[in-house]
């Protein structure tokens, strides 16, 4: 899909625009049409990792395209590669786009960050035990400049969930505008706490090469530098200001996942503790996270393994996609619809004691 948004980039004005518009209608209705999720058998987990893997040079080429339409100071190798190969004067592509087509490429390509590069990411950091996988998932969230997520969601979020303590779990009526801002600050607390009790175990310090957290931003900074080098400060900007819409968009999907539930402390994560989904477009846009509730009970599964449950969890009513624009967008629609779902949850899946921390909360 990447490839097909670079090739429609390539067709100049308005086109950009036409493709942000395209692709939501076509997830938001895909899913509203075809919400049935099935669980598949494969048998070819090489194939399923691979396409996995290959995210990390289609996100890279991706990313160098799209600041060399913003940048100015191009060098001569990759304008003559345009021109004498493809027959396209890229400086010319780049001025041909209004300010709507602008705003179009820029949120296209942070959504493009966050479904290949975090939601990817999110599937490989799991696999703790696998350097190679680990070492993939690392690299690609470094578009994002968010190292972080490999330490605090792996080891922070998937213990703290629905707790007080998660800065991932957003409250019930929380603002989400607010809730971005904390859990960003929140998060970077607790991965920083984690590390440095992991670097302590070891009986090392905290400014050393072992240092994930350190080697994780160290690998942003030469991603970013490397923009700067071919492409100027123009381009580092335009790839900055995408990192960090991307972070925004995982924080507005944090939001949703675990929007208004709770949990007693010290007792295990169940499947009612995370918003399910099943609608089919969006589960296979983004590896089956979807299927959060089960992968919360058993986050060591591969994303094929994951089961669309629907008897044990509570169910979001629209797609990611869906719920991931009203939340941003209009977030009165989106606490309106949940207000029905959380309801819902209170009467048919919360416990007597999350009831209790449920009514207290609100007291």
């Amino acid at each position: 899909m990447a490839l097909v948004l670079i090739a429609t980039f390539l067709r100049g004005e308005t086109y950009p625009t036409i493709f942000l518009a395209f692709f939501s209608l076509i997830i938001i209705f895909g899913d509203f049409i075809k919400k049935e999720d099935k669980l598949e058998k494969f048998s070819y987990p090489f194939i399923l990792n691979l396409a996995l893997y290959i995210n990390l040079p289609i996100l890279l080429l991706l990313v160098f395209f799209v600041i060399s339409i913003f940048s100015n100071s191009l060098p001569l190798w990759y304008l003559n590669f345009f021109n004498n190969v493809l027959h396209i004067d890229i400086t010319s592509l780049g001025k041909s786009f209004n300010i709507v087509d602008k705003f179009s490429i820029i949120f296209s390509t942070s959504l493009f960050i966050g479904s290949m590069g975090t939601v990817t990411a999110h599937e490989l950091t799991h696999r703790k035990k696998k350097k190679f996988d680990m070492f993939i998932g690392n690299c690609l969230l470094s578009f994002s400049w968010d190292c972080n997520f490999a330490i605090e969601h792996v080891y922070g979020h998937h213990k703290n969930v629905c707790l007080d303590s998660d800065p991932a779990s957003a409250k019930r009526g929380e603002n989400i505008y607010l809730f971005i801002l904390r859990a960003i600050f929140d998060e970077q607390i607790s991965g920083w706490r984690i590390e440095s009790a992991r670097l302590k175990r070891k009986n090392k310090g905290l400014l050393n090469y072992n240092n994930r957290m350190l080697i994780g931003y160290l690998r942003s900074l030469i991603l970013t530098i490397l923009i700067f080098t071919f492409g100027g400060l123009k381009s580092t900007l335009v790839f900055l200001l995408c990192a960090l819409v991307a972070k925004f968009l995982l924080e507005g999907i944090n939001y949703i996942e675990h929007y208004g539930l709770v949990r007693e402390e010290g007792k295990p994560v169940r499947m009612r503790h995370s918003w399910n989904s099943n609608h089919f477009f969006s589960s296979i846009y983004l590896y089956n996270v979807t299927r959060h509730s089960d992968h919360h009970r058993n986050s060591n599964l591969k994303y094929w393994e994951l089961k669309p449950v629907d008897k044990d969890a509570p169910m979001l009513p629209y797609g990611y996609l869906t719920m991931l624009y009203f939340v941003l967008f209009l977030p009165f629609v989106y606490k309106f619809i949940m207000k029905k779902e959380l309801q819902n949850w209170d009467n048919n899946f919360a416990n007597d004691i999350e009831k209790s921390l449920l009514k207290n909360s609100i007291n």
